[in-house]
């Protein structure tokens, strides 16, 4: 693999941990800002909300550039929006920097994915793109932990500015160690882009992405309540526990990888059933501590395994134009997040019981498995081959310049 590959994960890593460090720091900020918690929660909506806008749209923007210069740019917009976080002078102010630094995440994910597939062997596609991810799921283990305590001890605009520190790295990575034999200007341009999203399999892939991950969100969005209600752990616990899910996030993301360049499909397949079949075991796996602290990990391994796959799918059926679908996949698992809690939200409401968000996000993983095997169909019947890889957009002239 190459070591460019590091560069587009540790881009990923500042990006997943400026996501969700928020969720910690919210009683911090409240009180700085002198607003009510729930009103602190919105920005955690003003960032996805930058994501769902951002990833199409810059992707859409920047058509014709070279990837690599994009990826540079959209991690100087990283960086920008983190640093204003950190400066905000009041609440609205932060607000809006939060939505900046959203914009970038999306189509970060997108055009890193497709530049991640080119600069390796075609029977290693789907690695190359679980190895960026994962700098986003250990950000989940290493980096929102770290940067929680450092906000808590330090300041929650510290947090921010240690964020930008981090996407400055990843800057000065991306320059170095980002090959340009593969940042040439893509041919295609915005009309190339705009026309592959006309195609039914890649809105398909889409919404596969919106239900699989929707079922993740539906749970983990309330997995709290779920291990102090349910399964009695005390709420000092909790952060242990959510590492505990980026760890089998982590290792789901690598299996999942490594499987999909094998069958793409077939992962994708066994990933939706094996998130179903957990989500439904959740009411029995969250009465005794130690089958619900498994359960997390499963959680984890369960969803991430169909990441690759589904970002795969979604290039391969744009294969002639890939970065603007590839960056409207990344809206489509924000969606997935919005959408998720809400279902989730809306169990627990009913008053089914504090499990009751999981067997929602079984219903929906099914729902996702139904979309795929919709896919599947449309596929065959179109008598389109079914082509387990993704079709490289740019095949490197030299092998040597795969590491350089």
């Amino acid at each position: 693999m190459p070591l460019a590959l590091l560069a587009l994960a540790v881009g990923a890593f500042g990006i997943g941990t400026t996501e969700f460090v928020i969720m910690g720091l919210l009683p911090e900020v409240a009180d700085d800002l002198h607003v009510s918690i729930p009103t602190a929660g919105h920005l955690v909506s003003a960032y996805a909300l930058g994501v769902v806008i951002g990833a199409p749209l810059l992707a859409a923007m920047t058509a014709r550039l070279s990837r690599r210069t994009v990826l540079i740019g959209l991690m100087a917009l990283f960086v920008a929006g983190n640093a204003l976080s950190a400066f905000a002078a009041n609440y609205d102010y932060l607000l809006a920097a939060r939505f900046l630094s959203g914009l970038p995440h999306g189509a970060f994910f997108g055009v890193g994915a497709v530049v991640a597939t080119t600069m390796v062997a075609p029977e290693r596609k789907a690695r190359s793109v679980s190895l960026m991810f994962l700098g986003l799921t250990v950000a989940n283990i290493v980096g929102v932990p770290a940067a929680t305590l450092m906000g808590q001890h330090l300041g929650w605009r510290a947090t921010f500015l240690g964020v930008s520190v981090i996407g400055v790295a990843a800057i000065a990575s991306l320059a170095l160690l980002i090959p340009h034999d593969h940042a040439h200007a893509p041919k295609v341009g915005l009309r190339g882009e705009l026309a592959a999203l006309r195609s039914l399999p890649v809105w398909l892939a889409l919404g596969t992405t919106v239900a699989g991950f929707g079922a993740l969100f539906s749970a983990y969005s309330y997995i709290t309540p779920m291990l102090t209600d349910a399964a009695g752990f005390a709420e000092g616990s909790v952060t242990l526990l959510l590492a505990l899910f980026g760890v089998g996030a982590t290792a789901g993301n690598l299996l999942g990888g490594r499987l999909a360049d094998h069958s793409m499909r077939g992962t994708l397949f066994g990933g939706l059933i094996s998130l179903a079949a957990i989500l439904a075991l959740f009411p029995l796996l969250m009465t005794t501590e130690w089958t619900a602290a498994l359960a997390v990990v499963l959680l984890g391994m369960a969803a991430f395994v169909t990441g690759s796959p589904l970002q795969l799918m979604v290039m391969e059926k744009a294969s002639a134009g890939p970065s603007l679908a590839s960056s409207a996949n990344q809206a489509a698992f924000n969606l997935a997040n919005a959408g998720g809690a809400w279902i989730g939200g809306l169990a627990l409401a009913a008053g089914f019981g504090a499990t009751s968000p999981a067997l929602a996000g079984a219903v929906l993983a099914v729902l996702g498995l139904g979309v795929a095997a919709t896919a599947a169909t449309v596929d065959r019947r179109r008598a389109v081959p079914g082509r387990e890889r993704v079709v490289a957009t740019h095949v490197p002239e030299q092998a040597g310049a795969l590491h350089s």
